[in-house]
């Protein structure tokens, strides 16, 4: 009987470690090649996935494929000097999620996507016009503030997609069928 239980975990951590792995250079993908260039970077659909990562992982597993996304996609990009913030930014979305229950759409999941649009402008934000600029100054937060528009629209259009990715994998039982929920690691 423990043989079995210690199997059933291995299994387990094992199929969360691969959809991970998977996410993480999903959302690389969708970030690095499906984005349309702003000012101060790029705006992109690949928190998409991180918002989708975060409901369906638990969360050291989504922090992981979050962060390591984004990393990839700011370092392989050329966008080398945003990698630091966006560690930080898509490991501390992911928090803003469940992964609990059945269903991915979840009042708790649809409300996550605003303290994750507030994340967003403010973290990027606050990076751009304090490290970017080399000290603190008003002028330059202000300044970085002004790509609010460009992160209101990557966030918008993350959304969408995590709403219809929702949508379609509730509907296929996704969640039930490929990972099942976790009593010894729940979020």
């Amino acid at each position: 009987m423990t043989t079995t239980i210690a199997r059933t975990n291995t299994t387990l951590r094992l199929r969360y470690l691969t959809f991970s792995g998977i996410s993480a250079a999903l959302i690389y993908l969708l970030t690095a090649y499906v984005h349309v260039p702003t000012g101060a970077g790029y705006t992109h659909a690949g928190d998409g996935l991180v918002f989708m990562t975060a409901c369906l992982l638990p969360t050291p597993y989504a922090a992981a494929a979050g962060a390591v996304g984004g990393a990839l996609a700011d370092g392989l990009s050329g966008f080398l000097i945003w990698l630091p913030a966006t560690v930080v930014i898509k490991a501390v979305t992911t928090l803003f999620f469940t992964s609990k229950g059945d269903k991915i759409l979840v009042p708790r999941n649809i409300i996550a996507l605003l303290p994750s649009l507030v994340l967003c402008v403010c973290g990027y934000s606050l990076y751009q016009g304090i490290v970017m600029t080399d000290s603190i100054s008003s002028a330059g937060i202000a300044a970085a503030f002004g790509q609010t528009p460009a992160y209101c629209i990557q966030t918008a259009a993350s959304a969408v997609l995590f709403l219809f990715m929702g949508a379609a994998l509730d509907r296929m039982k996704f969640r039930q069928k490929f990972l099942p929920h976790d009593k010894k690691h729940p979020r």
